[in-house]
């Protein structure tokens, strides 16, 4: 198994016996719901959209798997989301064969899916590897396995000596305690791979992800184990290898 790391989406695509495409934290419809909190931006939805399928027209995969939070509403489905998401995902399953992961934003979603098209929320395992949103404890079946994870948006904050500073979308891989996660014991540990956010709205900090994590998989790693890298693949190093978080530093305006 190997993973291409595309960073032009961010995205990742998952080689093995088959092709999987992963696309985690679309956040359709954040426009309309940062416009209730006096931030205005015109819908970037066809934009993203044709982000994705350009991706899927170059790489292609034998399915797209989407990590959770297609959608930005809770707990309902507002009027831009259901105006723009059926034929948006109208265009994903007509190039591919589409495999959803609900995440905490995706209430209803099943509505605008196919049956078959919907995993469960605890996770899968497809090709030999784990899928996870991650806001939910994962299913046993993830144990032992290479496990992709969405909803955290991994942002990190590099600064050289000379005051250079890049913000980028990144990648958090690290070993889980499967104990912490009530996962059965198994001979090869159980790695996460945190992937960043699609939408380019969305972003937190990789350093306060592990130093004050909030889900259950970001409470579970081993802090010793972690690495990042970034959208394209580069390894930057250790959690340590980056300064400590400063006060009031964390996330972009969509979570």
């Amino acid at each position: 198994m190997r993973i291409e790391f595309l960073a032009e989406g961010p995205a990742a695509l998952v080689v093995n016996a088959e092709r999987t495409l992963v696309v985690a934290d679309l956040h359709f419809g954040i426009e309309s719901d940062l416009e209730r909190h006096g931030w205005h931006f015109s819908s970037r939805s066809f934009e993203r959209m044709q982000r994705v399928t350009d991706l899927v027209d170059r790489v292609r995969p034998d399915r797209l798997l989407l990590l959770g939070d297609v959608k930005q509403s809770v707990p309902y489905t507002t009027r831009q989301e259901w105006r723009e998401l059926p034929s948006v995902l109208a265009e994903f399953r007509a190039r591919v064969p589409l495999l959803v992961v609900p995440g905490n934003h995706d209430p209803g979603i099943e509505r605008l899916l196919c049956p078959e098209e919907l995993a469960e929320r605890t996770g899968i395992v497809v090709d030999g590897v784990g899928y996870l949103h991650g806001h939910t404890l994962p299913a046993p079946c993830l144990a032992g396995h290479l496990v992709l994870v969405g909803h955290h948006h991994p942002l990190a904050a590099i600064q050289d000596e000379v005051g250079c500073a890049l913000r980028a979308p990144a990648y958090l891989v690290g070993e889980l305690d499967g104990p912490c996660l009530g996962l059965p014991a198994t001979e090869r540990p159980t790695r996460a791979l945190f992937v960043p956010a699609f939408n380019e709205l969305a972003g937190y900090d990789v350093r306060r992800i592990v130093a004050d994590p909030s889900s259950p998989v970001s409470r579970c790693l081993k802090q010793e184990t972690v690495e990042v890298l970034l959208a394209d693949g580069t390894l930057i190093g250790p959690i340590e290898a980056l300064a400590p978080p400063d006060e009031g530093e964390g996330e972009e305006p969509a979570r």
